[in-house]
């Protein structure tokens, strides 16, 4: 259950939900608006991790990553604290959900960069073999 595959996509579905309901259409789509450096950020990082999955297809990667795994438990705990600390800090809970967007940005970013490392160390070392 804790497959990024799933959770990434499932959890834009419940941002966006929450955005339309909340904020309404005009709202949630500047909030979109005012992230798109980090969108425009995460092109060059899926290109790399497209090329890297292409070059590396017939391979046997070894995962540089499996110790690096947190929980999802204290994914959510790192989320929980967020959010009180958002909650103060932004004022108010519509403040605080104004935030989520760039979280799942982050997160996707961060998983783009775990993965693309862990692809350049099979790179490195497959074609050092060779």
């Amino acid at each position: 259950m804790n497959n990024p595959k799933i959770l990434f996509p499932l959890a834009l579905i419940g941002i966006l939900c929450t955005y339309f309901f909340v904020f309404g259409e005009e709202k949630t789509l500047e909030l979109i608006k005012k992230e798109y450096l980090y969108l425009l950020a995460i092109i060059p990082l899926a290109a790399i991790f497209i090329f890297f999955k292409i070059k590396l297809k017939n391979y046997e990667l070894v995962d540089f990553n499996k110790n690096s795994n947190l929980s999802f438990k204290s994914i959510v705990m790192f989320f929980l604290i967020f959010q009180v600390v958002d909650y103060f800090s932004e004022g108010s809970f519509e403040g605080m959900i104004s935030l989520w967007l760039l979280y799942w940005i982050m997160g996707i970013i961060a998983l783009l960069l775990m993965e693309n490392v862990n692809f350049y160390k099979n790179y490195k070392m497959i074609f050092k073999k060779a």
